[in-house]
């Protein structure tokens, strides 16, 4: 028998981090919402997506129009990845941008969804940068410390 949880979906509130790291620059925009989530056994799966920048500026950030070809990007992975809305499959948890690459971070309830997702994004060619992720199931949200910790000002 499963069990069944009643999961009330945080609206997203982003905390903008600037950092260095390694002597570079970087910008953390996370879900500082995400820090009082009670529900985190639901979205027990750590999901880190990497594209690869490719229009860069100094100390690896992206240039103005690189920064519209991965946001565009982005918004279609979050959308398809959170579908349907009324019960979301992931959960935004972050998005670094930092070393000529952008990391998006998501807290995801279903790893079998988000896998197909985005294997079939790779072999569709459905993508205007290399990325790769990884999932990882990680119940206690270990992987999301430093991103909640930061979000909170710690």
């Amino acid at each position: 028998m499963s069990e069944e949880f009643r999961v009330v979906i945080p609206e997203e509130r982003l905390r903008i981090v600037e950092f260095r790291q390694d002597g570079l620059p970087g910008v953390a925009a996370i879900n500082r919402a995400l820090a009082a989530f009670e529900a985190r056994e639901v979205f027990r799966w750590h999901l880190s997506i990497m594209i690869t920048l490719e229009d860069l500026i100094e100390n690896g950030m992206p240039s103005l129009a690189e920064r519209d070809v991965v946001d565009e990007f982005g918004d279609e992975l979050d959308r398809q990845l959170k579908a349907p809305d009324e019960k979301p499959n992931s959960l935004f948890l972050a998005r670094i941008t930092w070393n000529a690459s952008r990391e998006l971070v998501y807290r995801v309830h279903d790893p079998e969804d988000a896998n197909t997702l985005l294997q079939r994004m790779i072999k569709d060619h459905e993508y205007p940068r290399e990325y790769d992720f990884r999932m990882d199931d990680d119940p206690e949200w270990t992987l999301a410390d430093w991103h909640l910790r930061t979000a909170l000002g710690g």
